[in-house]
This record gives C-alpha cells, sequence and structure tokens, in this order.
C-alpha cells in the first residue's frame, strides 16, 4: 500500500534533525525510527504512532485515533490515527512528541 507523502513530509518537518532519526519502508508505508525504534510513520492516508503503554488508552481517546491493527492482531501501546485527527498542525505536534518520548525512551538497537 502507498503512503500519503505529503503527511510523510509533514512528519518530516516535525520530526526535523532529531539524532539519530532514519527512515525506513515498514508496513507498506514508511516508518520513523529514533535510534532503531520506531516512533511514526504513514500508511496509506493513516499515521501511525507508538506512544507505549502508559499513554495507550488516552491516546485512542483521541479524535481519529483507533488501534493499530495493521496484520490481524492488536498492537497495544501503537495507535494510527485517521487525517482528521491530526489535521491541526498542533494535533501533528502533539501525537509526534507523544511518539519521540516513548522512542527517545527505548535503549538505542
Amino acid at each position: 500500500m502507498a503512503y500519503d507523502q505529503d503527511a510523510a513530509q509533514r512528519l518530516r518537518a516535525e520530526l526535523g534533525t532529531l539524532p539519530g532519526l532514519t527512515e525506513k519502508r515498514m508496513f507498506g508505508g514508511i516508518a520513523f525510527l529514533i535510534g532503531g525504534n520506531m516512533a511514526c510513520g504513514a500508511n496509506g492516508a493513516n499515521l501511525i504512532f507508538r506512544v507505549g503503554a502508559a499513554q495507550y488508552a488516552a491516546s485512542l481517546a483521541q479524535p481519529g485515533a483507533r488501534v493499530f491493527d495493521f496484520s490481524g492482531k492488536p498492537m497495544a501501546g501503537w495507535v494510527m490515527v485517521a487525517p482528521a485527527g491530526y489535521a491541526a498542525a498542533e494535533d501533528l505536534t502533539r501525537w509526534v512528541k507523544l511518539a519521540v518520548t516513548f522512542a527517545g525512551s527505548l535503549p538505542p538497537k
């Protein structure tokens, strides 16, 4: 599945030049990793954010968010966000901060 190039570019701009930031094709889209740990990505028109267990329930309660269930097996700690949930710049910033904070808390791979 192709991914929304504009959404991916918005992620790139939001992530900037974080230390240890890399891009990798994953989940049929593109993923952004910090220290080898996935933080966020784009899949189709949706964005994926790895928020961790502590922020999972609150994240799912946000507009446009749903369980990340790419392979038929829900992935706890990960959310998929529809375009309406990240359309506003402040919403995208909030999602990226959650994902970067979680990925940055993990040991580098």
